[in-house]
């Protein structure tokens, strides 16, 4: 499959998510500066959720940089890891909206799961299919912080403790779902900048 088009497909469906999130932010009715705190919950989960995709496109652009073919099996990944970010923009206006509930906030944290599986699965069969024609790109992908985030022990663990403090301070889930993206957006594969 070309590799090319299913770029181009990829980079239209996370810009129109992007779009779609920010179209939830609703214009304050005052012109008072005051007005805008009104809209403050949802401008931090749309400002979480910003740097969520920001991440997400980063490391599957260098992802995507390594590939040599499609696959099949690649492309309806990449559809399936599409699906689970597509369900963010309804994530963050629910969470925005009820910032202080547990439901909206336990929906975040399984589309930011759903999300992380999703993507694992993408970056291990794109792995496996450049194990029979370049090992060394092959290991330059499996050395991806975030692919050796998501595939060892962390994120079960994390998941698991952030399902746990949400119960108690729901806000939690925003809180710690942005500190791993500001750690992920800094660390990231020395060479992600030199890709084409």
């Amino acid at each position: 499959m070309n590799k090319a088009r299913v770029e181009a497909f990829t980079d239209a469906v996370v810009a129109i998510i992007m779009t779609i999130m920010v179209l939830e932010f609703k214009t304050p009715e005052s012109p008072q500066w005051t007005a805008i705190l009104h809209e403050g919950p949802y401008l931090f989960a749309f400002g979480v959720s910003f740097v969520f995709i920001a991440v997400a496109w980063y490391n599957h652009h260098y992802m995507f940089s390594l590939a040599e073919r499609i696959s099949k099996r690649v492309y309806w990944l990449n559809i399936g890891w599409l699906f689970a970010m597509s369900l963010l923009p309804v994530a963050t206006a629910w969470a925005g909206r009820y910032l202080q509930a547990r439901g909206p906030e336990y929906f975040y944290l399984l589309v930011f799961f759903l999300w992380s599986k999703t993507y694992l699965y993408l970056s291990v069969a794109i792995a496996n299919d450049l194990d029979a024609t370049n090992t060394e790109k092959a290991a330059r992908l499996r050395q991806m912080p975030i692919f050796r985030f998501l595939r060892g022990w962390r994120l079960p663990a994390e998941t698991t403790a952030v399902a746990v403090i949400v119960y108690f301070y729901p806000p939690s889930c925003l809180l710690i779902t942005l500190s791993e993206l500001v750690y992920m957006a800094i660390h990231t594969t020395p060479d992600s900048d030199r890709v084409s």
